[in-house]
């Protein structure tokens, strides 16, 4: 019963993450550069800091609980500043690819890697018992990404060039597969950040802290190494684009717009990682959900994206048959989450 709680959870802030890029549509007048830095200070700054002050026990700060983790938290970090290009060609691999295709590879590549990478440093088994199980549930994970990474192709396929560019305005598909495919393997260096963090889980709980929320500070340090290279970026395409103007020119009632926008899709894409932080704690330590729970999170991300996908008509036109082989990926994917619950 706890397993299925903890899933529910990691769903429910799966689904926030994967609306995060709706209300990105509605910001007006601005560049990329401007509307993505916005949104950053809100989903890497803002709320990672307001969920870490949730988890300290009365009395206690976050520079108490970083500085007791030793070089855990400058890990952190340091996977965050990596992270963090993943984040920012995770927004590229969007706007060439859309919500759906765009997020569906670079998630499946990054739940392969964010998955088993900790699980070989912690030299792990994968050919037998519970490392065989991790394994078998992220290659089901993988050709599930495989199957819909497909269905794109053949969307690019039966699409004419207008079709593409009416679904996604900045459609390129060569271009969009590989930066995909970029932000997969970077972002996967989040969860290699939260495994870094891991005394300073074991420090708060110590202490006597809240054990669905320990996870938080650890977040909010990985969040500001992201947050460092998106902002280098955004700021160097600001100058290079001449665009810092756009934060100047814009009226009030767009500057309020646009804030709330940028804060709402900054609430949404926080919403995975303070809800995977809570569903981790229904799971047994060390169990095999636990070790899956991160390739569970980019797979339901993978899911929900492809819903938002449907409901934004980026599949409009694409055909019956491509339709049919994306339900198949999706399936594929609901599977590889069920099945090591069921195996172990």
């Amino acid at each position: 019963m706890n397993t299925i709680i903890g899933l529910i959870i990691i769903a429910i802030g799966s689904f926030g993450q994967s609306s995060s890029y709706v209300p990105i549509k509605k910001v007006k007048d601005w560049s990329w550069e401007c509307f993505w830095l916005t949104q950053g200070v809100f989903a890497w700054l803002l709320f990672p800091f307001l969920g870490a002050l949730l988890a300290l026990p009365s009395g206690t700060s976050l520079i108490e609980v970083w500085s007791a983790a030793d070089e855990g938290a400058l890990k952190a970090i340091g996977f965050g500043v990596l992270w963090g290009i993943g984040g920012l060609t995770f927004g590229l691999s969007m706007r060439y690819l859309g919500v759906a295709l765009g997020q569906s590879l670079a998630l499946g590549t990054c739940s392969a890697f964010g998955t088993l990478i900790p699980a070989i440093l912690a030299g792990q088994n994968l050919f037998s018992g519970d490392g065989l199980i991790l394994l078998i549930g992220v290659s089901i994970a993988i050709a599930g990404i495989a199957i819909i990474g497909y269905a794109g192709a053949l969307k690019s396929k039966n699409m004419s060039e207008e079709e593409k560019k009416k679904a996604v305005k900045d459609f390129a598909l060569k271009k969009g597969i590989l930066i995909a495919l970029l932000a997969g393997v970077m972002s996967a260096c989040f969860n290699l950040g939260l495994e870094a963090g891991a005394p300073i889980k074991a420090h708060l709980a110590s202490l006597g802290a809240n054990e669905l929320l320990v996870l938080n500070p650890v977040i909010l340090l990985v969040t500001i190494g992201g947050f460092i290279t998106n902002a280098c970026y955004c700021l160097f395409q600001n100058y290079k684009n001449k665009t810092f103007s756009d934060y100047t020119r814009a009226s009030g009632s767009t500057w309020v717009n646009n804030l709330i926008f940028c804060a709402l899709a900054g609430l949404l894409w926080y919403s995975q990682f303070f809800g995977l932080g809570i569903g981790q704690s229904f799971f047994e330590p060390g169990s095999v959900m636990m070790a899956f729970s991160w390739s569970i999170l980019m797979s339901l991300n993978v899911i929900f994206s492809n819903l938002w996908g449907i409901i934004l008509k980026e599949w409009k036109g694409s055909g019956q048959k491509t339709i049919m082989v994306l339900i198949a990926g999706l399936v594929v994917l609901i599977i590889s989450i069920i099945l090591p619950q069921v195996l172990k």
